[in-house]
This record gives structure tokens, C-alpha cells and sequence, in this order.
């Protein structure tokens, strides 16, 4: 459900909203919040902070529409803003998006003109909070993020606050692209980086798609975690996803080099958290531990083409992929060797 707020002393346009969109209203598509000017208009704000969308007259007894619109970012930056209102001269329109208006109407109210003005605006704001969600799981959140979206974030509609450093479930896969130094060695830079960014390009899309996300990039290796429901099942299919798809691309160079990954997949409890250092401002939200741990040097154990899986893994993912046991391996820092697996399909 979206909950928009409408900002305007005439009595009769909650009416007429309500009308207008009641099908709406009763299918749970759309809450709306009424005030009667800009000051209770705020208030409406902090008492209702996941409202996606404000529609505001200009013209209002103790704070106006402009000085409203300059006022809102204070209380929810990811908020969009449409001025409804008479004044459609160009003074007006230009104060307003200088203010953050997305966008502007004249009275009186075409209401057809305004649903499409509202579902585009809607949409932009659910762009906005993926956005939002996608930077709160990569590296470079604390450095380019304003602070009153951090802030924001910290509220409940975003969950436990970005900063916080905490014990997880998650799944942690390793893929390496397998070869490629071969390729550093034999083109240019310019095409190096370009076939790099091209494979990373295929298999953060893979990621993604599964529930995943990118942690960090390492050279020509990808990190990747994933905290969704069935973690461990979701990170298998999108290795299976990313092998299929490199495979699929053509061979490059002199070499004819074919991509391919090594992949190393480990799951359990890690600590999750900003680890770097704060003087100079370079905070990578990651995840460290064991586990962590080893699903790298399970990664190394991987030859090419390989998906490769602790025996702790086999035992939750048997009965859903089919499995060939590779045997005992011994991994650093292990006291003992360990079973491994490798996924084939």
C-alpha cells in the first residue's frame, strides 16, 4: 500500500479524492493522510514517516506549499512532492522545483492527469528505495551517502539501522573467473578491463537476480552474500546461473580464452558489520568470520568450471541438486580435512 499525503485547506478536495479513488482506497492500492497547511502537514509527516508522496497547494494559512517543500527533507528525503494549485505562473513553478517538487499541476484538478502524475511518482520513489537498498548492501554507503538519507535509512520502514554490526545466517559465495591472467598478459589494458567488467557485468546480474548481492570485487573475483530466505539453495542456482551464462559467451583473443568460474560456497553464522578505517573514511559493510573464511579456500580448492560446497552445505542442499563428493580436502587454519562436494546441476 502507498500512503500519500495531500496538503490543502479546500474542504472539499479530500472529498473529491476520495471519490475519485476509492476503488483504489478499498483494494488497499492507495492510504491517504489530509492536513490543512504546510505546519500540520509536518506533523501528519512524523506520525506517518513511510508516506511516499505528498500533493501540496501553494496557497495555505500558516505555512504555504513552498515553504513546506523546504521543510521536508528534514523529515523524509526520499519523499516526492507534487504542487497542486492555481498559481501555475512560471515564478511559482520554478520556486517549486528549485524546492524539490517532482512535478506540477494547475486547479482546477484534472484527475486523470493527476493519476498518471501520481503512479509515475510512486514508481520513482520504489526506484529510489531499491537504490537506497542497494547501497545499504554495498561497500560505499558511508562514503557518498547523504546524511539525512542515512539517517532515514536508520528508520523502521528500512529495518535495523545501516550502521549496525550484527550475528547473521547468510550464504558467502567466491567465484573467480578461472584464466583470466592469461588475458592481462596477451591485450591491452583498454581490453582487459573491458572483458572484465563485461564478465562481472553477467555475474553481478546473476547475483542479483537470485536474492544476492555484490560485496566486493577482488581482482578478477567476485564476493557475493546472500541474507534472503534460502540463502544456501539461491547462492548453488546462481553459480549454476553464472557458469551457464559465461559458457554462452564467445571466445576472445589471440588465446581464444574462454571465460569460466571456480566457485566456492560456504553457509552459517557470520558477524556482519562496517570494518575499515573510519579516519580515512573507507568502511566496507562485509561480512568476516569462519565461515567467510573458508568458503575462500573452498574457492581454491575448485578447479575450473567447478562448484564446490563444505560437507555441512551437502547435508542441508542434498535432496535439491545433484552432488558428486570430490573427498577429504585440507584447508588452512583446519585441524581437521573436511568433506567437499561439487555441484553439477
Amino acid at each position: 500500500m502507498t500512503k500519500i499525503l495531500v496538503a490543502d485547506d479546500e474542504a472539499d478536495l479530500e472529498s473529491l479524492i476520495k471519490q475519485k479513488f476509492r476503488k483504489q482506497i478499498r483494494d488497499q492500492h492507495y492510504e491517504f493522510v489530509f492536513a490543512m497547511n504546510g505546519r500540520e502537514a509536518l506533523e501528519k509527516l512524523k506520525e506517518h514517516p513511510d508516506t511516499a508522496m505528498l500533493l501540496s497547494d501553494i496557497n495555505m494559512p500558516e505555512m504555504d506549499g513552498l515553504t513546506l517543500l523546504s521543510r521536508i527533507k528534514e523529515i523524509n528525503p526520499i519523499l516526492k512532492s507534487v504542487i497542486i494549485s492555481a498559481y501555475g505562473d512560471m515564478d511559482n513553478i520554478r520556486t517549486a522545483m528549485n524546492r524539490g517538487a517532482f512535478d506540477f499541476l494547475t486547479k482546477p484538478v484534472n484527475f486523470d492527469d493527476l493519476e498518471i502524475t501520481m503512479e509515475k511518482t510512486i514508481k520513482y520513489v520504489a526506484q529510489l528505495k531499491e537504490t537506497v537498498k542497494a547501497l545499504k548492501e554495498n561497500n560505499i554507503l558511508r562514503m557518498y551517502v547523504d546524511e539525512s538519507v542515512l539517517n532515514f535509512m536508520n528508520q523502521k520502514e528500512f529495518g535495523e539501522s545501516v550502521l549496525v554490526n550484527e550475528t547473521i545466517q547468510a550464504t558467502v559465495a567466491f567465484i573467480d573467473i578461472t584464466g583470466f591472467t592469461m588475458i592481462t598478459e596477451r591485450e591491452s589494458p583498454d581490453n582487459v578491463i573491458h572483458l572484465l567488467n563485461q564478465y562481472f557485468d553477467v555475474i553481478a546480474k546473476e547475483i542479483i537476480k537470485h536474492g544476492g548481492y555484490v560485496d566486493k570485487f577482488i581482482g578478477d573475483e567476485v564476493m557475493a552474500v546472500f541474507r534472503c530466505d534460502f540463502h544456501l539453495d539461491k547462492a548453488i542456482d546462481a553459480s549454476l546461473a553464472i557458469r551457464k551464462a559465461l559458457e554462452a559467451l564467445p571466445d576472445v583473443g589471440s588465446g581464444h580464452y574462454h571465460p569460466k568460474v571456480a566457485v566456492g560456497i560456504n553457509s552459517g553464522e557470520m558477524i556482519s558489520g562496517n570494518i575499515g578505517s573510519e579516519d580515512l573514511k573507507r568502511l566496507d559493510y562485509t561480512v568476516i568470520g569462519d565461515v567467510v573464511n573458508t568458503a575462500k579456500r573452498l574457492q581454491a580448492v575448485a578447479r575450473e568450471g567447478e562448484i564446490i560446497i563444505s560437507e555441512a552445505c551437502y547435508e542441508k542442499v542434498k535432496e535439491s541438486f545433484k552432488l558428486k563428493k570430490v573427498g577429504e580436502v585440507v584447508l588452512k587454519n583446519k585441524a581437521h580435512p573436511i568433506g567437499v562436494y561439487q555441484v553439477l546441476d
